[in-house]
């Protein structure tokens, strides 16, 4: 017989073609009723819990792998934040090598931690999956054996009942029957003990597969957990050990503190009869002072007033000027802009010079008169356009009212120390020049109604740290 192919005769794919169509009759003519098929219940409900068993085994595993594919993700997520504390974290600032190990410790536990889950887990899982091919290959092999043994015994039986019958065929259909027979137990009592056996084997994986994972995810958080702490010390540290205001409040720079730090030495060295004339005198007419920012104006009579009746009343500055002698001011001139204690001592200077000369019993050879124009107040080089208060119970010159909204420590002797709810009174500086930008000149509420006295209360202080109120 001629051979087709390696360990293949003509006969042999013979033989296989004719059991395949001997089986498919055989099929057809169970379902069309025609033949009886041999069924055993107890095994076909091992066969069910093995497809199910099959089914969670997959599904298992199919969600065992996208564990580990998550774990992987969230190593990649966690070593690319370390990587970022590391990159701000600054070679100066304490801990910083401390915090490199950790980073690197880190990465190693994630990396342990995949690997013993493919280890004891993902490859566990697939050695039990991979014997359930070979098992439901014998499974549907005992299956066509369970079809070809009631074919032989169909067609025994229908030979035994046939009109004529023929001993040689019969004896051969019992030989073939017996032989499929044989095959077909084999196999069906290797599976009845299979079968079961593992149905109930499933149980001891699903412990041993869960514990391990349950195991290493307590190990991996209970190292994961001390590096945590680890790194959560050295974070600590670095806060002591370094400014925790990210974001602080801080004032505009000044640039004449100290020019405004010797005026307060000046002016507390004063006398104390110089210090009560350093506010200005109102002009003769009663109005009020608007602003410490005065010019005075001398307006220096003509030699032949002394002759005349009133002649010690000094002329009103709307009157048109006269001409003065050689070497006297000129009427109407204007003094250069000067502090409001110089303006105050020029006054009180030019009180007490008639009131001499008149108790010497010497008639006065000139009396100037002292004429004072204001100007608006400027804050923060803006013209206040509301006029300072006349209250009795506010500092001179008062402007508004402003309310710390942060703490201040003053850092000059010139400057106000605030807490923050602080109500600060606004008045102008002395001299608009010594105002630095973002500046305010005041005194604090409490200390003006305490004390009563600017001198030794005012200061200056951060805008910035203040809202107004009033």
């Amino acid at each position: 017989m001629a051979e087709l192919g390696k360990g293949v005769t003509a006969g042999k794919i013979a033989s296989n073609v004719q059991k395949k169509l001997t089986r498919a009759q055989e099929k057809v003519l169970q379902k069309l009723g025609k033949a009886d098929e041999t069924k055993d219940e107890q095994f076909e409900q091992c066969v069910q819990n093995f497809n199910k068993q099959l089914t969670e085994g997959t599904k298992l595993q199919k969600d065992l792998r996208t564990y580990l594919a998550s774990v992987k993700a969230m190593h990649e997520a966690s070593k690319k934040l370390t990587e970022c504390l590391q990159e701000v974290y600054e070679p100066e600032w304490p801990g910083r090598d401390d915090a490199n190990k950790i980073a690197e410790n880190n990465d190693l536990l994630w990396m342990d931690f995949h690997q013993k889950l493919v280890d004891q887990a993902l490859l566990t899982m697939d050695t039990y999956l991979g014997q359930f091919p070979d098992i439901k290959s014998r499974i549907a092999k005992r299956g066509r054996k369970l079809v070809d043994y009631d074919s032989a015994r169909h067609h025994f039986e229908s030979l035994q009942t046939a009109k004529k019958k023929d001993e040689t065929k019969i004896a051969k259909a019992e030989e073939e029957l017996v032989k499929a027979q044989k095959v077909f137990e084999e196999m069906n009592l290797d599976l009845q003990e299979e079968l079961p056996s593992l149905w109930n084997s499933r149980v001891g994986f699903y412990v041993n597969t869960f514990q391990s994972i349950a195991g290493l995810e307590e190990n991996f958080h209970k190292e994961m957990s001390k590096l945590n702490q680890n790194l959560n010390d050295v974070l600590t540290n670095l806060e002591k050990q370094c400014s925790s205001n990210a974001f602080p409040i801080k004032a505009q720079p000044r640039k004449k503190t100290k020019l405004f730090s010797k005026l307060r030495k000046r002016m507390s060295s004063d006398s104390a009869p110089a210090k009560a004339n350093k506010s200005p005198s109102p002009p003769p007419d009663g109005s009020p002072i608007t602003s410490p920012e005065i010019k005075t104006v001398n307006h220096e009579l003509e030699p032949s007033s002394l002759e005349t009746p009133g002649a010690g009343i000094p002329k009103s500055p709307s009157q048109p000027a006269e001409t003065a002698p050689a070497g006297a001011g000129t009427a109407g001139t204007e003094a250069p802009p000067a502090s409001a204690d110089k303006a105050g001592k020029e006054a009180a200077a030019a009180a007490e010079a008639p009131k001499a000369e008149t108790d010497s019993g010497s008639a006065p050879s000139s009396l100037p008169a002292v004429v004072v124009e204001t100007f608006p107040a400027t804050v923060n080089g803006t013209e206040e356009s509301s006029a300072p208060s006349e209250r009795a119970d506010m500092p001179p010159g008062f402007l508004f009212k402003v309310q710390a909204m942060h703490d201040y420590v003053a850092t000059d002797s010139d400057e106000l120390q605030l807490k923050a709810g602080d109500v600060v009174l606004v008045i102008p500086f002395d001299n608009p020049e010594e105002q630095d930008e973002g500046w305010l000149m005041g005194v604090k509420e409490a200390d003006w109604l305490q004390h009563k006295e600017l001198d030794q209360c005012r200061g200056v202080f951060p805008e910035n740290f203040t809202e107004r109120v009033q």
